[in-house]
């Protein structure tokens, strides 16, 4: 099947009743809020590892040390329950650019995760078999939003923006941006020298659709991309590796 265009962007979130069971052919996306209480952020900590709290700790200000713990802990509590192991016992491998791999986790298991978190929100991606990035962004007004594009993306899309007008240039930017980052997260890439390597469509609705990749439109046609909105005032992608429409359901964390 060819490239499919943007498929999610009437997602509905859906609150579980139970844990749901991840099939081998779906993909299933969390989104969760950061502002929780202190007695769930302290429960969080408690499954953190010892390296994951040094990073915390690094941070200056105590609201972005608490989204930090309770990102990097709902992912633990996820990953968990898909593999039947305890939160705390789960370790993680980094890549060259600091994706968060799986370590000593049975083979047989492909998982594959990827997380993004901005102000309130994060936003997991979960899936089998197939590489998945996941990127997450909170709309806000950018005075160098053009600028920025001009650097980084395509002429066709700093075009795009350009004509756009006021009321819409920055979230067509962020649809942009969060599609592009989705899918270099999804291979493990930094975004600073690569961003204009993903040649994006805009349908008229603002949705992205992979055009090329590195002009490559073959290298396209193996990836799908979903945009979706997890809550008032975010926009969301997510890249999978997959010629085929594979089916999302989306889900919000809430504590128990």
């Amino acid at each position: 099947m060819n490239q499919p265009n943007n498929y999610c962007s009437d997602a509905i979130w859906e609150y579980p009743i139970d844990l749901p069971t991840l099939d081998k052919d779906r993909v299933h996306v969390w989104r969760a809020r950061l502002d929780i209480g202190n007695p769930e952020v302290d429960r969080l900590v408690t499954v953190l590892s010892p390296d994951e709290i040094a990073r915390a700790d690094r941070f200056r200000f105590a609201r972005h040390r608490r989204r930090f713990i309770v990102a990097r802990g709902i992912l633990r509590q996820l990953l968990g329950n898909y593999l039947d192991i305890e939160p705390r016992d789960l370790q993680f491998d980094y890549g060259d650019r600091g994706k968060p791999y799986l370590k000593d986790v049975d083979k047989l298991i492909p998982l594959q995760f990827n997380i993004s978190h901005s102000q309130e929100y994060a936003l997991y991606g979960f899936t089998y078999h197939h590489l998945i990035g996941v990127d997450l962004e909170y709309l806000r007004e950018m005075s160098d939003l053009i600028k920025i594009a001009r650097r980084f993306f395509s002429n066709r899309e700093y075009e795009l923006l350009v004509e756009a007008s006021d009321e819409v240039r920055a979230k067509l930017f962020f649809q942009l941006w969060t599609a592009k980052e989705a899918y270099l997260k999804a291979i493990g890439t930094g975004i600073a020298d690569s961003l204009a390597d993903v040649d994006l469509a805009i349908d008229e609705v603002l949705s992205p659709r992979l055009l090329a990749i590195k002009n490559d439109k073959l290298a396209a046609a193996k990836w799908s991309l979903c945009s979706c909105v997890p809550a008032t005032g975010y926009i969301a992608s997510v890249a999978i590796k997959t010629r085929s429409i594979v089916p999302i359901d989306f889900w919000h964390w809430h504590q128990n």
